[in-house]
């Protein structure tokens, strides 16, 4: 007779009611869509809105100050998923989490769109940040909770959800760049927030169908331990707000600070993991193993979140935006790649169905992922240093396709590899450790806005391209011993 446990797993590998995935897959892509709608339409719009003159609706900020918080900011959510992560494997569970997270983000956008000027984007972001932090992390953990181990779908199904994200991610930016270059840069964001409630009430009603390990507390803090924990958290807030006040942490300097944080906690955070009792050697080797997808994983979104940063600078400055005599938002760039994922996350995610075993390793599916990423920014080289609005609409598209190819080798990917190298005892954790790479390449994307120069562009396109193809063929050439390290796992 089959055990319970062995019951489970045989209904998971035989539920295929989504599109050949588990049903309760369809209610946490719908939650992530509309997450990534409010997200992706709220920062579609948000560096306009900081350097944008006061005139134009915006708050006049330089632009390589704006850069740097659009940069802060984005890895500032990635950092969060510690916070979600920690929250969830030893109190609350990961299904809770996420429930109450995304209440925080639709607080967040409300802020954005009703508070003015600087107090509102200073609460909204930091609610924003925290409450995408919390979802990020423990969505992409209740994904994993759908699936055995040994499940062949399991990329395939990562890559689905992937879809759902942009789709959000396409309808975000269109709409919210509507709103905002016809009547405000605050209806945007109030945009933003009604997606948020939209994906609220949707989980509300799916959220009971899904496992019960999906609420399970990994490794539960004891009770006598709450009261400290409660303490430590107070200290930190009240540090962080003596920080701003008296000008330690500022406008200016708030991306160097997240690159900072984010590397200070990536490594406490491997040296936990690594020197904790609670893994065995296995689980400790594929930890190590995880190391080097970790350091390719920066280079990548180091270049690729720059669609926020310097490509939005570019898509105000240097693109022809010109349709049939209509000059379209600033933010649709934003849409042009969820397009492409659309389009073709279904094709890759079929591609490793079909494959099976066949399919490359996750060492090189980085490694591809990598050198294509490098590749994009060289594709920018023949339009260098060109006139305001000289670059075809036309190149911007098949750039952000290369983008896009690149984005489907690693990120769906690594979400995946993370659930699969996870110690049991710290499955949610690293997810977020995952994300802390994505934290730490966003926040340099931020920092690197300072040396983007539209008169002299080469240097800057030519030399990140070529950092990002060096790290891709330096992972590519260690295949053999990082998978020696991940013990099986592929």
């Amino acid at each position: 007779m089959m055990s319970t446990a062995q019951e489970t797993t045989e209904h998971r590998d035989h539920d295929t009611g989504f599109f050949g995935q588990p049903w309760a897959l369809a209610h946490l892509f719908g939650v992530e869509m509309w997450e990534r709608f409010s997200f992706y339409g709220m920062q579609g719009i948000l560096l306009i809105y900081l350097y944008y003159s006061v005139s134009h609706g915006g708050l006049g900020l330089p632009q390589a100050v704006a850069g740097g918080i659009v940069g802060a900011y984005g890895g500032s959510v990635y950092l969060s998923t510690i916070l979600g992560a920690w929250i969830a494997d030893r109190i609350l569970g990961s299904e809770r989490v996420l429930f109450f997270s995304a209440i925080v983000i639709m607080a967040g956008h409300v802020a954005l769109a009703v508070l003015p000027g600087v107090a509102g984007v200073g609460v909204g972001l930091v609610l924003v940040a925290i409450g995408s932090g919390g979802l990020k992390a423990n969505a992409t953990s209740v994904v994993g909770t759908l699936y055995s181990t040994e499940d062949p779908r399991r990329d395939a199904g990562f890559s689905l959800f992937y879809l759902g994200i942009n789709l959000g991610g396409f309808f975000g930016p269109i709409l919210t760049g509507l709103l905002q270059s016809t009547i405000g840069f605050h209806f945007g964001f109030g945009l933003a927030a009604v997606g948020m409630a939209a994906g609220l009430v949707q989980y509300s009603f799916g959220r009971r169908m899904l496992p019960a390990a999906a609420s399970r507390v990994a490794n539960p803090l004891p009770r006598n331990r709450y009261l400290t924990a409660g303490i430590i958290a107070v200290v930190a807030i009240l540090l962080l707000v003596v920080l701003v006040l008296t000008g330690v942490i500022r406008a200016d300097n708030l991306s160097t600070i997240v690159i900072i944080a984010a590397a200070v906690a990536a490594t406490a955070y491997f040296a936990v993991i690594l020197t904790s009792r609670r893994i065995d050697a296995t689980e400790r080797s594929r930890v190590w193993g995880f190391l080097p997808l970790f350091i390719t994983s920066v280079a990548f979104w180091s270049l690729y979140q720059q669609q926020f940063t310097v490509l939005t600078v570019y898509s105000d400055t240097r693109l022809d935006r010109t349709l049939f005599g209509w000059e379209m938002p600033v933010s649709w760039v934003q849409s042009i790649n969820p397009v492409f994922i659309i389009v073709l996350s279904g094709v890759f995610a079929a591609l490793w169905t079909k494959l099976g075993t066949r399919q490359p390793s996750t060492p090189v599916k980085f490694a591809l992922g990598a050198i294509v990423m490098g590749a994009a920014f060289l594709l920018f080289l023949p339009f260098a240093n060109g006139a305001p609005h000289s670059t075809p609409l036309l190149a911007i598209v098949g750039i952000l396709l290369v983008f896009t190819i690149a984005e489907l080798l690693l990120s769906p990917i690594g979400l995946s590899v993370a659930t699969k190298l996870a110690p049991t005892a710290f499955h949610t954790q690293m997810v977020a450790l995952f994300f802390l790479s994505v934290s730490l390449g966003t926040a340099i994307s931020g920092w690197l806005v300072q040396f983007y120069d539209p008169k002299n562009e080469v240097p800057y396109f030519s030399i990140l391209g070529g950092i990002a193809i060096v790290v891709g063929l330096g992972l590519a050439l260690s295949v053999k011993p990082v998978l020696g390290l991940m013990k099986g796992v592929r």
